[in-house]
């Protein structure tokens, strides 16, 4: 059972805060606007490293002596861990090393008609510990002409405004990644806030092996104060755990006969970071898919599943910390997860399109696709246990809808492109 299957909708709000173990503070940190909370969801740091989240009682008050027993015990295993690991090449030296000689990145975030939280997420970005950095924002088809003013305002020359008008987060997406001087390409959303240490998890990913052409991170929720931001997270959130996973099709390949088409337990799109040069060498994302198009989502799906299968390492790197700010109400979350579904069924066509060599791959693995995605038994279906039924359907029919949606967008694209070169 995973720490928010664990919350209970009469435990709302939940506050959420973090402990770093190696010093902890004597009281634990907590909004104060929130009222007051049941449960407290606590990230536990190691060296600033993620190594668990703890849910603790917060009837106990906020001192740190009335929860260490427990926070200790919960990630006893994976202190342990880290401290094996230390004792090979300490986490502070590889720091230091990222540092002394850093990779450029350029940070792509794209945005439309929301200044009010992309400035929340700018502000965090530019309070990055990373010395060699390029903020990016693309304006996607914007309504008016708001976020170009907030960040003329508010941030100037700090941030590099682009204005993308062709709609659809990979276009935006593709627009930043022509634009980009770093050698490193790392993407985040406008409802995101990154932590402080980031950009530098991220470089230690790309250091972790030979030949990454993509990194992804550590997601965990910025809020759980609503039921559907609960739902969200209980149904599967954007968290990968806090252990760093290599992938590849070679000596890295787990042990999933669905692989590598299960490219949802490689990262999400709201936390992703690509080699440059591999990333344009693949022609960058898939226009026809993703939020803004027909497909509704999976252009950061397809993208993982071409850096493996066209020979490259993906990285999961939990040190790579964002918050994301889930939505607060239910019809958003329906909207949500219906796009989760179509977007899975784009990726998958999209996937095929692009690497025609995978297509007997994936027939033969069909069968075991179809019950993953649908029986409910499965483990991926599993993930609606105690939640409204209705969500389970909407996924399934956004599954359905995927191929042709992608069809669709893709004859539009490729139309718009002809009428423009016309």
């Amino acid at each position: 059972m995973s720490t928010a299957q664990q919350i209970s909708v009469e435990d709302l709000p939940v506050a959420c805060t973090e402990i770093e173990l190696s010093a902890p503070a004597t009281e634990l940190e907590i909004d104060d606007d929130l009222p007051a909370p049941h449960r407290i969801l606590a990230l536990v740091r190691y060296h600033t490293d993620p190594v668990g989240v703890v849910l603790l009682d917060a009837r106990l008050g906020r001192a740190w002596a009335a929860h260490e027993s427990t926070v200790r015990t919960a990630v006893a295993d994976a202190v342990a861990e880290h401290l094996r690991a230390d004792a090979i090449t300490h986490c502070a030296w590889r720091r230091q090393r990222i540092s002394a000689q850093p990779s450029s990145i350029t940070v792509i975030v794209a945005t439309r008609g929301r200044p009010h939280s992309l400035h929340r997420c700018l502000d965090a970005l530019l309070r990055m510990d990373y010395p060699q950095a390029e903020i990016m924002v693309v304006d996607n088809d914007p309504p008016d002409d708001a976020t170009a003013a907030m960040i003329s305002e508010h941030f100037g020359a700090r941030v590099r405004y682009l204005r993308e008008d062709r709609r659809g987060l990979a276009a935006a997406h593709n627009r930043g990644l022509t634009e980009a001087d770093g050698s490193i390409v790392a993407f985040t959303d406008d409802d995101v806030i990154a932590d402080r240490h980031w950009l530098t998890a991220l470089a230690e990913g790309f250091d972790a092996d030979s030949n990454v052409g993509c990194v992804t991170g550590l997601i965990l929720p910025a809020q759980l104060e609503t039921p559907a931001q609960l739902m969200l997270e209980q149904h599967g959130g954007f968290g990968k755990g806090f252990a760093r996973r290599v992938f590849d099709m070679d000596r890295n390949r787990p042990d999933d006969p669905l692989f590598p088409f299960t490219a949802g337990r490689f990262g999400s799109g709201a936390n992703m970071a690509f080699d440059t040069a591999v990333l344009r060498g693949l022609g960058g994302f898939d226009r026809a898919i993703g939020a803004g198009t027909r497909a509704r989502g999976g252009d950061d799906l397809a993208a993982f599943f071409r850096v493996i299968v066209r020979g490259h390492r993906l990285v999961y790197q939990p040190g790579a910390l964002v918050r994301h700010h889930h939505h607060r109400d239910m019809t958003a979350l329906r909207n949500q997860v219906y796009g989760y579904g179509v977007g899975l069924g784009a990726y998958l066509t999209s996937a095929l399109v692009h690497d025609p060599k995978m297509v007997g791959p994936f027939v033969r693995r069909l069968p075991r696709g179809a019950a993953y995605a649908f029986s409910g038994v499965s483990a991926r279906q599993q993930r609606f246990d105690g939640l409204p039924a209705e969500l389970a359907g909407l996924e399934r029919r956004g599954v359905l809808s995927g191929p042709p949606a992608y069809a669709v967008s893709r004859w539009r694209t490729r139309h718009a492109v002809a009428g423009a070169g016309g």
